[in-house]
């Protein structure tokens, strides 16, 4: 699998930019708000557990399993949470080159900016890349089954309930969790992108 482009993703409201050393600070500052809502989400404590993710997420990215982007609110011009592409596929019989589906995941965000315009924007930017420049014909979300707030926030942007994997990742606790997995085809794309960008527009 080719390298992921370092590339940064521009909105009007969210800055996507590749995770780096200088998102550290920020970061951290971000993942100390209320943490109440984090029960099934895996987000790190601290300026040392964050800076240990930048050369991760590098070596992620050269070998093309994954890349991880700090959301940037840019009116606050601070870090508000991370994203991430992961999982690439290609799949059996597919032309050369490409990829074929993605997963959009590894997503927390601040307790400030949740139920904000950030998550929409974040989401649409990432489907834009991943649709219109990739050129998928699948994209993936998945939560744990127990996080129904996750699950709200996902079919909220439209994706569709694809049902639940058992046992499918290892949950918070270490253990194996069930996984709610949602998608977005490339036929689905164009009415999920209209009704993002009418909500982004407000």
């Amino acid at each position: 699998m080719k390298p992921f482009e370092s590339v940064v993703l521009t909105g009007t409201f969210v800055r996507l930019e590749p995770l780096s050393a200088e998102h550290v600070p920020g970061l951290a500052a971000a993942a100390s708000e209320d943490r109440t809502t984090y029960n099934w989400t895996p987000v790190p404590e601290g300026d040392d557990a964050f800076r240990a993710n930048v050369p991760f997420a590098e070596t992620e990215r050269v070998a093309g399993r994954r890349l991880v982007f700090a959301t940037v609110n840019i009116a606050e011009a601070r870090p508000v949470g991370s994203t991430s592409f992961l999982d690439p596929q290609r799949w059996p019989g597919a032309a050369p080159g490409g990829l074929d589906g993605i997963e959009i995941g590894a997503t927390w965000l601040a307790a400030s900016a949740q139920r904000t315009i950030v998550n929409t924007e974040a989401k649409l930017l990432m489907l834009v890349y991943a649709f219109d420049t990739l050129g998928v014909h699948r994209v993936v979300l998945n939560t744990d089954a127990r996080n129904a707030r996750s699950r709200a926030a996902i079919e909220r942007i439209g994706a569709t309930f694809e049902g639940v994997l058992r046992s499918f990742r290892y949950g918070v606790e270490g253990t194996p969790r069930d996984t709610a997995t949602f998608a977005i085809t490339a036929r689905d794309w164009p009415a999920v992108r209209a009704r993002l960008e009418a909500r982004v527009a407000g």
